[in-house]
């Protein structure tokens, strides 16, 4: 018997199927196009997110050669943040979704720490609430649609889940398409009170998001709903549900309070383990539901999130053409930077500045500096970024960091990781299985039926690097590393337009 874990992504959708002893048995991935059509704008379609979906279950399934009857459960983990709004009766998406990255919405926040308290967010353009409330006002006819309850919104876990549980078929027949988002996505909106875990009657409306379009919130491991949608899954239950970072801290099983793991992917996202009370940062983080299990006290995490991670090595790949591959930064990158450094604030800085102004530089380039110069210079950016991250939670938290878990596709990168504990100055720790993302997603699944429980793997550790560089050159480094974001701030002053003309 097995369960199967998919996992959507900012780039790509997979399904990977586990055995009960937790091995992956089979896997099929899918990209899916990212549509920038101005400036600071990023979106997905919707239908075509949810199409890839069927085809890599079907695909990993296929390659097993199981049917649904073969599948004790499915568990979903998904990029947050994203916002969709959909026709109740026909699923039929009225815009595309607008992407966490996308930075269309910041701008009408006059003071973006008061929300803070109520929702351990900063009000900027990255949480979902205000992409939602974007869509209303620029699809025509939508606000009022939306009042007459003809529409649903949500994140992109609601998305999969309502067409999961029926779609719009069932919901012509005999209603049973769930509507619903777990508890972690929901946290990413805005919209949510993060103390009572309900939607907020005043923040709904200071954001202009109808309440009545939005899904009911449920935990993240638990009965939470069965795939009726006719496909290789139906009759299957779903058991787990979490927002993507969410995930990777669960699959690192950083269950205890002071737990912390770092995922490498598109962006760089830290989490700390703060336990079932919401602790609020000062320090530039945000505070997030980082699980709950039906029955139970959630359990919260302070976060902070960057934006561009290995997206910035596909940048170096695909827009500048330096380098043929992701894997092959490791081994083009030169063993200093030559006074390169590159500060990639494509859509403005996040955690822990949270400077929307910002814009991406490379400083210090010389006749010297070449190719492998830069291809260093962006490693590094990753883990300086990383290590504003770590001093802004060890602050917030009273304590050190021994060791930073890590996790996501950047760390099958050796070097990457050695500069990283040399910039951070402790352990960083690598798990065997370096997907944790999809693996929480199924080990949440796995707890929902009985399988697995709460138990630490501390075996689940595949190499563990230490630093070997002389503090006062790590310290001259992050000094010219901050020199360079100086020069970022204020950069982007056009106040453009973002309307929907052209």
């Amino acid at each position: 018997m097995f369960i199967a874990a998919l996992d959507q992504g900012t780039t790509s959708t997979r399904c990977l199927i586990f055995d009960r002893s937790g091995n992956v048995v089979s896997q099929s991935q899918l990209e899916h196009r990212q549509i920038m059509p101005r400036k600071g704008w990023v979106e997905h379609d919707p239908n075509e997110i949810w199409t890839n979906a069927r085809r890599v279950i079907s695909a990993a399934m296929v390659e097993l050669d199981i049917t649904a009857r073969d599948v004790q459960a499915l568990g979903v983990t998904n990029q947050r943040e994203t916002a969709v709004v959909w026709e109740k009766k026909t699923g039929t998406p009225i815009y595309n979704a607008i992407v966490w990255q996308d930075t269309r919405t910041g701008g009408e926040f006059a003071d973006a720490t008061v929300w803070q308290a109520k929702t351990g967010l900063l009000a900027n353009s990255y949480p979902a609430g205000p992409k939602i409330a974007w869509i209303l006002d620029h699809v025509d006819g939508a606000r009022e649609r939306a009042e007459r309850g003809e529409l649903l919104a949500g994140t992109i876990d609601s998305w999969l889940l309502w067409n999961f549980t029926g779609g719009a078929e069932e919901n012509q027949g005999d209603g049973h398409t769930l509507h619903i988002t777990d508890v972690t996505n929901a946290s990413r909106t805005l919209l949510l009170d993060v103390h009572t875990l309900e939607w907020d009657e005043e923040l709904c409306a200071a954001l202009r998001v109808p309440k009545q379009i939005l899904p009911t919130i449920v935990p993240s491991i638990g009965e939470l709903g069965t795939v009726r949608h006719r496909g290789p899954l139906t009759g299957v239950k779903i058991t787990g549900v979490l927002g993507d970072q969410q995930a990777a801290l669960f699959g690192q099983r950083c269950f205890h309070p002071g737990d912390a793991k770092n995922t490498y992917g598109t962006g760089l996202f830290l989490l700390l383990n703060t336990g079932t009370e919401p602790k609020f940062s000062e320090h530039g983080l945000l505070t997030t539901v980082a699980y709950q299990q039906q029955g139970e006290k959630p359990v919260y995490a302070l976060e902070g999130s960057v934006a561009v991670g290995g997206s910035l090595i596909q940048w170096l790949r695909d827009q500048l053409g330096i380098i043929p591959d992701a894997a092959s930064s490791e081994s083009i990158a030169a063993e200093d930077n030559g006074g390169v450094y590159i500060v990639p604030a494509f859509s403005g800085l996040f955690a822990p500045r949270w400077r929307p102004d910002a814009a991406g530089v490379i400083v210090g380039l010389t006749r010297y500096a070449d190719r492998s110069h830069i291809t260093r210079a962006a490693l590094e950016a990753t883990c300086f970024q990383t290590r504003e991250v770590v001093e802004a939670m060890q602050k917030d938290a009273g304590q050190e960091l021994a060791r930073l878990r890590v996790d996501g596709g950047m760390v099958a990168n050796d070097l990457l990781m050695q500069m990283q504990a040399d910039i951070l100055g402790s352990s960083v720790a690598r798990p065997t299985m370096i997907e944790t993302t999809v693996w929480g997603a199924a080990l949440a699944a796995g707890i929902g039926i009985g399988w697995w429980d709460f138990s630490d793997d501390d075996d689940d550790v595949d190499c563990v690097w230490e630093p070997e560089m002389p503090q006062a050159q790590r310290e001259q480094l992050y000094r010219k590393w901050n020199d360079a974001v100086e020069r970022t701030l204020g950069w982007d002053d056009s106040g453009e337009d973002n309307s929907a003309e052209d």
